[in-house]
């Protein structure tokens, strides 16, 4: 299989929390209905620079294109936002699959984004999945599934899951405000 291409959807290899296909099993979740088409909310909440806005203390360093197999990293902590130290992210793509509109007797199916977490520190996934609602809405779900390199998953996990439970409302709560009607220019 080495010289074969890697392929640019999630067949090739489903993430730890996604042993069916767009259906994360474990971690922390957050769900807001948002007033976007599918399409733009994809777009909107794929491009990962757009992640700074949402998540505080965090500066991401990313191209604006991310296929799979591409490779960016986030910093968190205080001072982050100005180039200070924080918490290094490092992450790859591993999946990338749209949403797609319904046709005829085929209906929608939703957009699956799954990001490894690689470390130094963290490590795991976070996943997210829009699922089409009619031509102007979407269901945005955010997944982290989140554990600390060199201690036990099951020890740091629900440690870890603890913040990102916030971060994740806190995020959702801010992509929903900036999407509000008096926000929209």
């Amino acid at each position: 299989m080495s010289g074969e291409p890697r392929p640019r959807t999630g067949a090739a290899r489903p993430s730890a929390t996604d042993p069916r296909p767009g259906l994360a099993t474990r971690g922390v979740r957050a769900t807001r209905v948002v007033p976007l088409p599918a399409d733009e909310a994809w777009r909107l909440v794929t491009d990962v620079r757009n992640h700074e806005r949402w998540i505080p203390q965090t500066r991401i360093d990313a191209p604006a294109d991310l296929p799979v197999g591409a490779a960016f990293v986030a910093v968190s902590g205080p001072g982050a936002t100005s180039g200070g130290v924080g918490v290094v992210d490092r992450m790859v793509v591993e999946r990338s699959d749209p949403p797609q509109p319904a046709h005829g007797s085929t209906p929608a199916t939703p957009g699956v984004a799954v990001y490894r977490k690689v470390g130094p520190v963290l490590l795991g996934t976070a996943e997210v999945h829009v699922r089409p609602l009619g031509p102007g809405h979407s269901a945005l779900t955010w997944v982290e599934d989140v554990h600390v390199r060199g201690l036990p998953a099951p020890l740091t996990r629900p440690f870890v899951g603890l913040f990102l439970r916030g971060m994740l409302d806190l995020a959702l709560r801010r992509i929903t405000a900036e999407l509000a009607p008096t926000s929209r220019h």
